[in-house]
């Protein structure tokens, strides 16, 4: 019974010996990595990262530097501006615009269907005077249309702050929603740095 014993004992012992060699030959050794696929791998990950920074500028944000002072004294010459593309427009909204392939920047007055009345130094929207904390007194002088004047359909209708500046919807009329860039959210000053 004794020896009974002692042949269990070792089979025992000798079948986990047997599942630890077989669970090693298992386990495959690390391979070495080659300058090939580290290659590859960065090159996948610059790709990458190219598509979704051109994803976000394309469609959702855009960099402006101002090269004015028509937005002054909110924006001024050299700062660098941040636009949002699918920002809810609204009046008093400061937006990047394109016109005559230059960049410009104005503050949205008035949408599609408003009439727009510009008369000593007061700026009404349908009938109603709008608040504004404009700095420059607006002038209807020197506009190239006439109030009332009726802002068309897909447009707005944009004052550039520094009023003095008519190159803006005094200028050009209503501007067309597909020439705006987008709403302005972040600016930095880049002139001295």
């Amino acid at each position: 019974m004794m020896d009974t014993d002692k042949t269990e004992n070792t089979a025992s012992q000798a079948e986990p010996e047997k599942n630890e060699k077989s669970s090693d030959s298992q386990v495959k050794p690390k391979k070495k990595r080659t300058a090939k696929s580290y290659a590859i791998s960065f090159f996948i990950k610059i790709f990458v990262t190219a598509l979704v920074l051109t994803v976000v500028f394309r469609f959702i944000a855009g960099i402006h530097i101002c090269h004015t002072n028509c937005a002054y004294p909110t924006i001024r010459d050299g700062e660098f501006c941040l636009t949002y593309r699918l920002a809810d427009l609204k009046q008093g909204t400061m937006i990047v615009y394109r016109r005559d392939g230059e960049v410009k920047f104005g503050r949205i007055i008035a949408f599609s269907g408003d009439k727009v009345n510009i008369f000593n130094d007061f700026i009404s929207v349908n009938d109603y005077g709008i608040s504004e904390n404009a700095v420059y007194p607006t002038s209807p002088e020197g506009s190239a249309i006439s109030y009332p004047y009726q802002v068309p359909e897909n447009c707005v209708f944009v004052l550039n702050d520094f009023r003095s500046d008519i190159s803006d919807s005094r200028t050009y009329g209503g501007i067309p929603l597909e020439d705006v860039e987008g709403a302005v959210v972040f600016t930095m000053r880049m002139r001295g740095i």
